[in-house]
């Protein structure tokens, strides 16, 4: 086992999952969730504190200011307390509880904002807030996850690698679209190296990034209000948009196998499945979908009955027949 200094340098990177098991279909998870931070979003938070302190942004009487919907929140407050920095976190509503305790109890402070722009919506309110705040003290380095390559580089650097070694065979990887750091960095390198393979990107119905319409979405993680200004479409081979419900079904349907993952695993193994059956139906195929992150942090709202009932309705986890499934989940290109 390692010995580590610092809670940002272990990370369990070669940890996967067959889901034909579970799913009968040829799918591999990539567990991204077993860290400190809980979350992919430690690669990306380190690399983050890493630039900025590169390049000189932070000084002692520095307070690190970042919006995030829960993860990268937890990893830049992780790393901000073994490091020694000041962190806010500007989030929204649909932060879980447990992320926000989990980001004070590390000494970070917390700003929940609690209306969404018009234009936008809770994302773009959370952007308008770092920057009232940056313009009025100088003392907030804002690290801006969704404009700084170095987000998409930590996963250029690091996870696409880390799949390509482990299946040279790779025929299909599908990345959840949030900041598209993830998605971005993997598409590039595999676009670099493996040209062969087909980068499938997983959306939430309701997100703007790839050009739909904007809606309510309540499950944290995938989707932006506001197109992602690291996405590169170019680097993307399809596009699979996923309702909440397919969401929710899907975490349901692992934990029902002993597997409990975060909500955007719900979504992006939802939407492998339905990309694999339209695309590869019968064909031997090697795909990898990516986990961003486990289940704890959920268990008061995807894996929790009355929120679920109150939000999607009362027959939200039935299984749904063949033709309704058709009919709740899309693929765009």
């Amino acid at each position: 086992m390692p010995i580590v200094s610092r809670p940002e340098d272990f990370n369990v990177d070669d940890l996967y999952v067959d889901l034909r098991p579970v799913l009968a279909a040829p799918l591999y998870l990539k567990c991204e969730g077993f860290n400190f931070a809980g979350s992919i979003k430690l690669k990306a938070a380190t690399a983050l504190v890493d630039a900025a302190e590169r390049d000189g942004l932070l000084s002692p009487d520095s307070v690190i200011v970042e919006s995030s919907s829960g993860n990268l929140g937890v990893a830049l407050s992780m790393i901000a307390a073994s490091r020694g920095y000041r962190f806010l976190c500007v989030t929204d509503t649909r932060c879980n509880l447990t992320t926000r305790r989990l980001m004070e109890a590390l000494g970070s402070q917390v700003h929940t904002v609690v209306e969404p722009s018009a234009e936008g919506g809770f994302l773009a309110a959370r952007l308008g807030y770092v920057r009232e705040l940056c313009a009025a003290d100088s003392r907030y380095v804002w690290l801006n996850q969704y404009t700084n390559p170095s987000n998409w580089m930590a996963h250029y650097r690091r996870t696409a690698p880390a799949v390509a070694q482990r299946f040279p065979d790779l025929d299909v990887l599908f990345v959840g679209a949030g900041t598209t750091g993830t998605l971005m960095g993997c598409a590039r390198y595999l676009r670099e190296t493996r040209p062969g393979v087909t980068v499938v990107a997983v959306d939430s119905v309701g997100s703007v990034s790839f050009g739909g319409p904007p809606a309510p979405r309540m499950i944290p993680g995938l989707g932006a209000g506001v197109r992602p200004p690291l996405l590169d479409e170019s680097y993307v081979d399809d596009v699979v948009l996923v309702p909440e419900l397919d969401t929710l079904r899907a975490c349901h349907q692992l934990a029902r196998h002993g597997y409990l993952f975060g909500g955007s695993t719900g979504t992006v193994v939802s939407g492998a499945l339905r990309w694999l059956a339209e695309h590869r139906p019968g064909v031997e195929t090697t795909a990898v979908a990516i986990s961003a992150d486990l289940g704890e942090r959920y268990l008061d709202s995807v894996y929790q009955p009355g929120w679920v009932r109150e939000g999607y309705g009362p027959d939200a986890l039935e299984e749904p027949r063949p033709d309704e499934r058709l009919a709740v989940s899309g693929v765009a290109g």
